[in-house]
């Protein structure tokens, strides 16, 4: 018999309670327990990416975290990123604009790297864009339309 908790977890600004297996990762909890299939598992080793979430506001592989080690936190995924009415967020608005995807795979794990990495650094390099990205793989664009999509929703972000 497997071993299971309740857990209570806001997941884009909505409260779930569910009860899972201990051994059930946050990234299967949100594509297969929440239905939220914008967060793709590759690897499901944390080398890829593809599955980085942000847990209270941080990047994390949530293929590496345990769904009931999110008990008590806000979850943000890619479906999170855009308003309630739509309206992109300023990266994904980039990414269309600069062509940051091609196959969409590593798209949402970029995103919500990009977006924790933009709300703390809002002026960042290119040098410094490539270095956030560094932990996410993209095998499809050679990633100078990513760069060029964070550096322009960087200046979205700051008004300019």
């Amino acid at each position: 018999m497997a071993d299971t908790r309740d857990i209570e977890v806001t997941v884009n600004g909505k409260s779930h309670t569910a009860n899972v297996e201990t051994r059930t990762s946050l990234g299967d909890f949100l594509r297969h327990g929440l239905g939220l299939t914008g967060t793709h598992m590759g690897c499901e080793h944390g080398v890829c990416g593809a599955c980085t979430v942000m847990v209270d506001g941080e990047a994390v592989r949530s293929c590496l975290m345990l769904a009931v080690q999110a008990n008590g936190q806000e979850v943000t995924t890619v479906e999170g990123l855009a308003d309630e009415d739509g309206t992109l967020h300023p990266l994904q608005e980039a990414f269309w604009k600069h062509h940051g995807l091609q196959c969409g795979f590593c798209t949402p794990g970029m995103l919500t790297s990009l977006a924790a990495f933009l709300r703390d650094n809002p002026d960042p390099s290119e040098r410094e864009v490539r270095e956030a990205i560094s932990g996410n793989i993209c095998r499809c664009t050679g990633y100078q339309g990513i760069v060029d999509a964070a550096l322009d929703a960087a200046k979205t972000m700051q008004g300019s």
